[in-house]
Formats: structure tokens, C-alpha cells, sequence
């Protein structure tokens, strides 16, 4: 199995809002999934990410602009931008995402968007 396999594996096994799969020194791979309606919620990173989403159907909102994503797509996110994520299918939305540098501390799990909500404020 080849690292792309074992990741979106990961990721669809995941149930949690967010779970840290791996943190290097530079970067960090992260599994999520956004329940039906749900979204990762607006935000902006000081570094870059990058989405690849597994299952589902999601509205990308990059800087006010928006486009669809499913399975196999991609999405760059350039540091400083202001980006959202939301479900719009009837299935968890289920991805791998990365932050170079890492966003959060190793080991990070996050079972809802609430738990994480609370541990950021």
C-alpha cells in the first residue's frame, strides 16, 4: 500500500472532527471528517495547507470565492487566505489535509468541531 492508500484509508476509517496523523519538523498530515451541514469553519494559516478529499461533497470558499469538491480533487490553500469548508452532501465529508509548518501540537485529536472549537479559544 502506497502512502496516498494508507492516508486516504485513515481517513476514511476516521470518525473525529480532527486527528493528527503524523508531525514533522516542517509539516503535519491530519485525517477529518465534516458531518452532513457541518463545516471546518473560516480560518486563515500562516503557512500553506492542502486538502485531498476522500468521501463526500463540500463547497470550497477560498477569499469569498467558491467552487465544489469530492473525492479525488485537491485543494492548495496559500498562506493568509481565508478559506471554509462545508458539507453540502448527505454523507461525512472525509479528507487528509496538510499543514507545512504544523498547525497542531502532535498527537492532536479532536473528536467534534465543538471539542475544537474550545481547545483553540
Amino acid at each position: 500500500m502506497d502512502e496516498v492508500e494508507k492516508y486516504a484509508k485513515l481517513a476514511r476509517q476516521n470518525d473525529y472532527f480532527r486527528q493528527t496523523i503524523v508531525t514533522g519538523e516542517h509539516a503535519q498530515v491530519v485525517v477529518m471528517t465534516i458531518q452532513p451541514g457541518e463545516d471546518i469553519g473560516e480560518e486563515t494559516h500562516e503557512g500553506d495547507q492542502i486538502l485531498f478529499f476522500v468521501e463526500g461533497e463540500c463547497e470550497a470558499v477560498l477569499d469569498g470565492r467558491s467552487s465544489r469538491a469530492g473525492p479525488d480533487d485537491m485543494v492548495f490553500v496559500p498562506a493568509g487566505t481565508l478559506h471554509n469548508f462545508i458539507n453540502t452532501g448527505s454523507e461525512p465529508l472525509r479528507l487528509v489535509t496538510t499543514y507545512a509548518p504544523p498547525e497542531h501540537p502532535d498527537g492532536t485529536v479532536h473528536r467534534t468541531k465543538a471539542e475544537a472549537e474550545a481547545a483553540e479559544h
